[in-house]
C-alpha cells in the first residue's frame, strides 16, 4: 500500500533523527572550540555580494540564515565569513523589513501612541506593540547571559557544521509537528498580548544556530493556532527588535576591533544585496502562504540537515 506523505514524513524523520542523534552528538559535545577575533573576514566584492543573496533569501525563510552563511561559503571554498559579517549583514534585512511593513509599523506606533495619550489601554494597536516589546524581552534576556557567561559562544562546537545539522533537522520534525497539529484559525486581527510573549519564547530557540529565528517563530504561531501568513507577519514584525540589536552590537564590537579600507566596500555590498533579496523574499513568502502549505520547507531542512551529516561522514566536508 502506498504511503502517504504524513507516513513518510513520519518515517522519514524518524529514521533521520535517530542517525543525527545517535551517530554525531559525541563528536559535536566533545569538539574543541574554534579560536578567532570578532572581525570582518577578507572577502571580494562578488563574494559578499553572494552571501548577501544568500542572507536575504534564507533570513525571512524558515530555513535559518546563519546555517546557510556557515554551511554555503565552505561548500564553495570561501571559508567562514564570521560571525560578525553574519550578523552586520543581517542590517540589509532589517531595512528590508522595515521598509515592506512601514505603513503597517507607523499605523501601530501612532495608535498605540495615541491609546497612551487616551489611556486606553485596550486599543488593539497599543495591546499589539506592548506584545511585540514584551515579545523581544526574552532573547534579549537569554542573548546577554549568553554573551556574559558563554563569551566565546560564537565559537563553541555548537556553531559547528554538525549541531547545525542536527538543529536543522529538528526543526524540520517540529515544524511538521505544526503544520499536522496547528489549527490555523486566528488572523493578524485577532492576535494578543499573550501571542506576543510565546512567540518571543520561541524566538530565543534561534540562539541556537540552524534553528532560524523565522522557522522558531513560524513553528511557535502555529502550534498557537495563527493562520500561516499571520504567523509569518508578526514573525517579521517580532524580529525587527532582535535583529536590529544583534546587528548594532556586532557592528559596534567590529568597529571597536578596528575594520580595515579594504573591508568596507565588501561589507556595504553585502548588505545593500541583503537589502535587496530580503525584500524580495519577504514578499514571495507571504504570497506563498496565502495559498500554500510549509511542507516545502520542512523537506527542505531535513534534506539539508542529513546532506551535511553524509558530506562530513563520507569526509568531504570539515566539522568546523
Amino acid at each position: 500500500m502506498a504511503l502517504s506523505k504524513r507516513q513518510w514524513f513520519v518515517f522519514l524523520s524518524a529514521v533521520s533523527a535517530t542517525f543525527s542523534v545517535t551517530v554525531f552528538p559525541l563528536k559535536v559535545l566533545s569538539a574543541q572550540p574554534n579560536t578567532g577575533e570578532n572581525t570582518v573576514q577578507q572577502m571580494n566584492v562578488l563574494q559578499a555580494i553572494f552571501l548577501g543573496f544568500v542572507q536575504g533569501i534564507t533570513e525571512f525563510l524558515p530555513i535559518s540564515s546563519t546555517a546557510h552563511l556557515k554551511v554555503v561559503p565552505v561548500v564553495l571554498g570561501w571559508g567562514d565569513p564570521g560571525v560578525a559579517f553574519t550578523a552586520i549583514i543581517q542590517l540589509g534585512s532589517i531595512a528590508a523589513v522595515l521598509g515592506y511593513f512601514w505603513g503597517d509599523l507607523t499605523r501601530i506606533i501612532k495608535g498605540a501612541t495615541r491609546a497612551i495619550a487616551l489611556k486606553d489601554y485596550d486599543d488593539y494597536d497599543f495591546r499589539l506593540s506592548l506584545g511585540i516589546i514584551l515579545g523581544t524581552l526574552p532573547i534579549v534576556f537569554f542573548g546577554l547571559l549568553i554573551k556574559k557567561f558563554i563569551p566565546d559562544f560564537d565559537h563553541s562546537p555548537i556553531r559547528s557544521l554538525e549541531a547545525i545539522a542536527i538543529a536543522s533537522i529538528v526543526m524540520s520534525l517540529l515544524l511538521g509537528l505544526a503544520e499536522q497539529l496547528g489549527k490555523r484559525q486566528r488572523d493578524f486581527e485577532h492576535l494578543t498580548m499573550r501571542d506576543g510573549v510565546l512567540m518571543g519564547l520561541a524566538q530565543c530557540l534561534a540562539l541556537i544556530p540552524g534553528v532560524s529565528r523565522s522557522g522558531s517563530t513560524l513553528t511557535g504561531g502555529l502550534f498557537m493556532g495563527l493562520q500561516r501568513e499571520t504567523a509569518a507577519r508578526f514573525s517579521f514584525l517580532l524580529g525587527i527588535p532582535a535583529i536590529t540589536l544583534a546587528g548594532l552590537v556586532e557592528l559596534k564590537d567590529v568597529l571597536g576591533a578596528g575594520l580595515s579600507s579594504a573591508a568596507i566596500v565588501p561589507l556595504l555590498a553585502g548588505v545593500i544585496s541583503a537589502t535587496i533579496f530580503s525584500y524580495m523574499a519577504i514578499a514571495g513568502l507571504l504570497r506563498f502562504l496565502k495559498t500554500q502549505s510549509t511542507w516545502v520547507f520542512i523537506w527542505y531542512r531535513l534534506a539539508f540537515g542529513v546532506a551535511i551529516l553524509a558530506a562530513i561522514a563520507a569526509g568531504l566536508l570539515n566539522n568546523s
